[in-house]
């Protein structure tokens, strides 16, 4: 194979409602692609489902997400199975939805000498942090740490100072939406991805000269998209807002969950595929791995 397509998964290639808009919601047919406490989550659109599913027959498609290994086997992804995923970050390896345990272990031998742990990272943040805004602290894959919090209330100095100091320690600080994340700053998905491609070349699966595509919308899909030969990126999210762009990056016309079909399309064309042009989808009529709007 000639191409090898890393795509970030939330607000990238699956919306939530709420992501999506009641707008943009009410006028799709839609997928429900993810369950959560017995009621649908994330959705795609019936276009992006064809062309996700097309896409994985031709490609190699690795889902790459910050989501960790639980949160991430939630998903009814078009085109499974994979055969590899980048989870938590890249701080894990996902082969056949098994957990590799020598990429984790590499993991954790550079995150050993990367700076402050883990425990003195939550530490700290605790001590910068009160419940007038702060919903949660938590820690995802015993790895890194998030905070989900209320933007409205959220102390304007925080985010900068909270960097700042996450940077001198070799952690990494960035917001997306409600959440806030400090990971250690060797845990990135382009390390991740570097890897699988390596094996996937070793094997003979993708070609030497094969081509790394890469989709994303947060600060935490930078250094991914910046190592891809063809990045792209949806006009909405972190990095919208941060005005964030890169030479060659292509950024999309769309938002929403229609920014998803957007880059499936791209995503065909880099790889050499011929993609279908199917029609907007309808409105209403909309079921969830079948769900009913």
């Amino acid at each position: 194979m000639n191409a090898l397509v890393a795509t970030d998964l939330d607000r990238t290639m699956i919306y939530s409602r709420a992501a999506m808009g009641d707008e943009q919601f009410a006028a799709l047919e839609t997928v429900c692609v993810e369950i959560y406490r017995d009621a649908p989550l994330s959705y795609m659109t019936t276009t992006a489902v064809e062309l996700m599913t097309r896409l994985a027959r031709e490609v190699v498609v690795v889902p790459t997400t910050t989501r960790t290994p639980a949160q991430f086997a939630r998903i009814e992804l078009p085109g499974s199975p994979f055969r590899h995923a980048v989870v938590s970050n890249g701080g894990r390896i996902l082969v056949d939805g098994a957990d590799d345990p020598e990429w984790r272990a590499h993991i954790d031998r550079e995150v050993t000498r990367a700076g402050a742990t883990l425990d003195e990272v939550r530490d700290e943040l605790r001590t910068r942090i009160d419940d007038s805004w702060v919903t949660a602290l938590r820690t995802a894959d015993d790895l890194f740490c998030y905070l989900v919090v209320d933007p409205a209330v959220q102390p304007p100095e925080f985010l900068e100072q909270w960097q700042q100091w996450c940077d001198a320690r070799g952690w990494t600080a960035s917001q997306q939406g409600r959440k806030i994340y400090a990971t250690p700053q060797p845990v990135t998905k382009s390390a991740a991805i570097a890897e699988v491609r390596r094996r996937l070349v070793a094997d003979g699966t993708l070609d030497d000269s094969a081509v790394l595509c890469a989709a994303g919308d947060g600060w935490l899909d930078t250094d991914l998209l910046l190592a891809a030969d063809h990045a792209i990126r949806p006009r909405h999210g972190e990095l919208e807002s941060l005005g964030w762009s890169a030479p060659g990056l292509t950024i999309t016309a769309d938002t929403g969950a229609l920014a998803g079909v957007e880059i499936l399309r791209w995503f065909g064309e880099r790889s050499g595929i011929s993609v279908p042009e199917s029609a907007t989808p309808p409105a209403r009529d909309r079921t969830v791995g079948v769900h009913a709007n």
